[in-house]
């Protein structure tokens, strides 16, 4: 495989940065993840945290150096990571369990697939065109189908940053899985969450990844994002992809030299909380990453042993 790549998040004018993404490649895969912690929900960055987490674990330990099934993979892996927040939930007997959206991408022999909760979303472009996007699982998007406000009224409704599927929570989430798709050479794939593209039409996002450097079109969109929501904005993601080596970019990664057995995984650095006394420390309470990493260790040793005795 040959690929270029480049993610970044920022924080936006919350007091604390919840999203949470990553991505990780063996020699024959690739994945790629995002997962915005719902800031309604206490500790919605553990649940974040713990889907990438969870996520990229399980890649690693099964893309050896590919998946059996990537459409099978992402559907368990992601069903597991709601059952971990169901359980984390029930062990530390939470009056609200942690809740987050989740989109991620598998790139295996040359194609696309992709699963999704929520509202985090996937674009994939070809030659400046929108070939994909998911569907957001969102009110307004359910109102929109069924014919009852139209596309215009979408942006404005009060009830836009309403989701009816997402991990963790009463309700078993709706995990979406999107027709494989065909990458070809040159094509570009963004992963985001709704601070982004909320902030940032379709028709912008287009225009500025026709660029040629991922690196530079993703930060040009998080700059866009950032600058449209100083004040009422959300934290807002980014992993975009250019797929091929047609552009013969410096910060390309080839994986025909990686040995069979090896994965790498790289997580986004800049997702830690700042929180700096303005708002209410009861809304704004956050884990440090060290409690994150401890907390998900633990129920992953719980989900191990529950497996063991059934």
């Amino acid at each position: 495989m040959k690929f270029t790549i480049f993610q970044n998040s920022r924080q936006g004018p919350r007091p604390y940065n919840q999203d949470r993404l990553a991505y990780s490649y063996s020699k024959d895969a690739l994945l790629l993840v995002i997962a915005d912690g719902m800031g309604g929900h206490r500790h919605g960055e553990v649940a974040a945290q713990l889907a990438v987490t969870s996520m990229t674990d399980a890649f690693q330990r099964m893309a050896i150096p590919s998946l059996p099934s990537p459409a099978k993979f992402l559907i368990e892996q992601i069903q597991q990571v709601h059952d971990m927040i169901d359980q984390l939930a029930q062990e530390q007997e939470m009056l609200e369990a942690p809740r987050t959206t989740i989109v991620a991408a598998i790139v295996q022999r040359g194609m696309l697939y992709c699963a999704h909760a929520g509202d985090s979303r996937l674009y994939h472009f070809r030659d400046g065109h929108l070939l994909y996007r998911t569907e957001d699982h969102s009110i307004v998007q359910s109102l929109y189908n069924k014919g009852m406000i139209t596309r215009a009224e979408m942006a404005n409704h009060p009830y836009r940053h309403k989701i009816f599927s997402c991990l963790g929570g009463d309700v078993p989430p709706k995990i979406e899985l999107a027709d494989r798709q065909e990458l070809l050479e040159g094509d570009t794939v963004l992963l985001c969450t709704d601070g982004l593209w909320g902030a940032v039409s379709d028709d912008q996002i287009k225009q500025v990844l026709r660029g040629s450097s991922i690196e530079e079109n993703v930060t040009r969109l998080l700059d866009l994002a950032e600058a449209g929501s100083a004040e009422k904005g959300d934290n807002m993601s980014a992993i975009g992809l250019q797929w091929g080596d047609r552009l013969h970019s410096d910060m390309a990664v080839s994986t025909i030299t990686l040995p069979m057995g090896f994965s790498t995984t790289i997580m986004n650095p800049n997702t830690r909380s700042d929180y700096d006394g303005t708002a209410d420390p009861a809304q704004a309470e956050d884990l440090s990453d060290e409690d994150i990493e401890r907390t998900i260790a633990e129920i992953q040793m719980a989900l191990q042993k529950t497996k063991k005795h059934t």
